[in-house]
């Protein structure tokens, strides 16, 4: 079951990661940029503990603890690495935005 917790954490927070960014690429397109930095950063917090979600994962194997691979698994990882791709995209986009 804990398994199954971490893996829709990690899920979970690069979901609500990526929707931030795209909120956040909205509007700056609105020229309401205070918002789209807003979220912007708020996207950058919810990835962060998706990473944590991910780092826990890594160090039970370092120490040796290995973790049964699982397409739930693979697909939380495509998940995070969607959403960190996304973010940073969503960032290029809102400076681009900010200079017009």
């Amino acid at each position: 079951m804990e398994m199954e917790h971490v893996i829709m954490g990690i899920i979970m927070h690069s979901g609500d990661a990526k929707s931030n960014a795209m909120e956040a690429i909205q509007h700056a397109k609105a020229n309401e940029m205070k918002k789209a930095e807003q979220l912007l950063e708020q996207a950058e917090k919810e990835l962060l503990e998706a990473h944590g979600e991910q780092t826990g994962l890594i160090q039970k194997e370092a120490r040796g603890e290995k973790t049964e691979l699982s397409l739930l698994l693979v697909h939380a990882q495509d998940h995070l690495m969607t959403a960190t791709t996304f973010k940073d995209l969503a960032k290029e986009f809102i400076e681009l935005y900010g200079r017009l």
